[in-house]
């Protein structure tokens, strides 16, 4: 996940993204320690880069809750139940890391438990031109999928799933557009996808987009419900590259 920002010099964005993957991915899989002290010292020995990088590395960690820092105790390694588990490049840290299945589990989960509601949500609530377009994603994501274009099937899906969780007017459902996107890029990304999407899940988009264009709430939900459920049943095994559908 790409980080921004704010001077540093030449190559500084890229030193700081670089600087802030290893050590959040060394966080998440547990080779640095709950407990483990840091210090900024130690940090630009290691990787050769300025003071301020090094700073603004555990300022971005302590904000989500992996390290704290304090006085004359140094930077120390925060457990997971301090994590802010929400945050996009935790989550891409935690499904590049060795626990991948079971935060695939968990995000297949929260998953389920919130986008059929929110289909519903999006049946009641969505404006015409909201239907069409979801209608319209749908009809392209099927022809992009049986065609085995899985880079422009992904921004498709993503835009789906994004319009879902907003159109309906919940702004809880809709802050968790960032989450699902991505759950959708890492399984791209991880090679957890097969050469087309099954045929059951096009089906199943198209029929949460006729549920919502036809206000048709009862229904969205239950299409969405079967099609997450399908994604957590490939899910639960994660025993090889086509696992996950």
């Amino acid at each position: 996940m790409p980080v921004q920002r704010r001077g540093g010099g030449p190559g500084g964005d890229a030193l700081h993204a670089s600087v802030l993957d290893t050590l959040g991915l060394q966080i998440t899989s547990g080779e640095l320690a709950e407990g483990r002290v840091l210090t900024l010292d130690g940090i630009q020995e290691r990787f050769g880069v300025s003071r301020t990088v090094a700073r603004e590395t555990m300022r971005v960690l302590e904000s989500m809750g992996l390290v704290t820092s304090r006085r004359r105790v140094g930077i120390t390694v925060q457990p997971p139940t301090s994590w802010q588990v929400y945050d996009p490049r935790l989550i891409w840290w935690r499904l590049a890391g060795p626990h991948r299945d079971a935060q695939l589990r968990a995000l297949t989960e929260l998953r389920i438990a919130v986008e059929p509601v929110a289909a519903a949500r999006a049946a009641w609530n969505a404006s015409a031109k909201e239907r069409d377009r979801l209608v319209d994603l749908a009809a392209r994501m099927r022809r992009l999928g049986e065609a085995g274009e899985l880079a422009e099937f992904l921004e498709l899906d993503i835009a789906f799933h994004a319009l879902l969780l907003e159109s309906g007017g919940n702004e809880m459902f809709a802050a968790l557009q960032g989450v699902v996107a991505v759950v959708l890029r890492g399984r791209t990304s991880l090679g957890l996808m097969p050469d087309k999407p099954v045929p059951s899940a096009l089906d199943l988009h198209e029929q949460v987009a006729r549920a919502v264009a036809g206000r048709h709430p009862e229904a969205a939900e239950l299409a969405m419900r079967a099609l997450v459920s399908e994604v957590r049943d490939a899910v639960v095994p994660v025993n090889g590259p086509h696992a996950v559908r």
